[in-house]
């Protein structure tokens, strides 16, 4: 198979996989609570990497390591527990839409914090993101008003969270291969993780005896696997055989995968809420869309 229809197919199963893992933070959340859940998460996908690449690790110097830490607590530590929380209160396709936000948050984080300069029509994006965001927090409170939207807050602390690590992994570990900077990261947030699993009382007998605690240990097991160790490594790889533009587009296509999964669990998803992901994915294609230089 060629490049070309080989990145079309890393696409495809890149938002299928993405896309799921909200559903799957919500069933995880049947048989665990959000500290549980986050802690499993850091415990499971770091093992899971440590098994398939900690030999990458020595290509990492002195230097880059405390960026790697970083980029470890604030890439997947912290929006690990932040969705599991905020999934407590919210519907899955909520999370899925609002993680939609990750690229408007870049490009302002960037600007802020690294100097990285934006043009007007990224600007729009942001504010039209901004805007959409704003919009689906409103409607879905009003289509769900037992859920506690309040919770809204920590999805989009996650996608700046994801934001600042996108600018420290373009910034300062550029000359670090992907698969080091993925183990390295999980080396520096495992030991954080396990105290979190031993003090959440994971191993207690209420826990362990629960009645979803196998299924909702299968679901955090499929998440592991897929969302972080087989879906990095195929990003990596997309990234390798496409544009960075082409490869981003997942965004697009991961909030329509979550949002499907959601509507078949039994999830409210109105006309306003679309209306509202749609401003918000418009949002993105402003950010991601390359200006046709004049003909002079």
């Amino acid at each position: 198979m060629g490049d070309t229809n080989k990145k079309w197919l890393y696409l495809g199963i890149l938002s299928v996989i993405w896309g799921t893992s909200y559903i799957l933070i919500k069933k995880g959340l049947l048989g665990f609570t959000p500290l549980q859940l986050g802690s499993v998460r850091v415990v499971l996908a770091g093992l899971f990497l440590f098994v398939i690449g900690f030999r990458s690790v020595r290509g990492i110097s002195k230097q880059e390591w405390p960026w790697v830490i970083v980029s470890g607590f604030v890439g997947s530590f912290l929006p690990m527990f932040l969705f599991a929380f905020a999934e407590t209160e919210i519907d899955s396709s909520v999370a899925s839409v609002l993680n939609s936000l990750v690229p408007l948050f870049t490009l302002f984080v960037g600007y802020l914090a690294f100097g990285i300069g934006f043009q007007r029509n990224q600007l729009f994006g942001v504010l039209l993101g901004l805007g959409g965001a704003i919009l689906l927090i409103l409607t879905g409170k009003s289509l769900n008003p037992e859920q506690n939207y309040g919770y809204t807050v920590l999805v989009v602390i996650a996608t700046v969270c994801y934001a600042l690590n996108t600018n420290i992994i373009k910034s300062k570990l550029q000359n670090v291969s992907p698969m080091a900077i993925a183990v390295g990261n999980f080396l520096g947030i495992w030991i954080p993780g396990l105290l979190v699993m031993f003090s959440s009382g994971f191993f207690e007998g209420s826990t362990l005896n629960g009645p979803n605690f196998w299924p909702s240990l299968g679901y955090i097991v499929i998440l592991c696997v897929l969302s972080t160790c087989v879906a990095k490594i195929m990003f990596n790889r997309l990234v390798q055989i496409s544009s960075a533009v082409f490869s981003v587009s997942v965004t697009y296509l991961i909030p329509l995968v979550g949002i499907f999964w959601g509507v078949l669990d039994g999830e409210t998803f109105g006309a306003r809420q679309l209306l509202s992901a749609g401003l918000i994915l418009f949002g993105v294609y402003l950010i991601n869309k390359k200006r046709t230089p004049k003909a002079s």
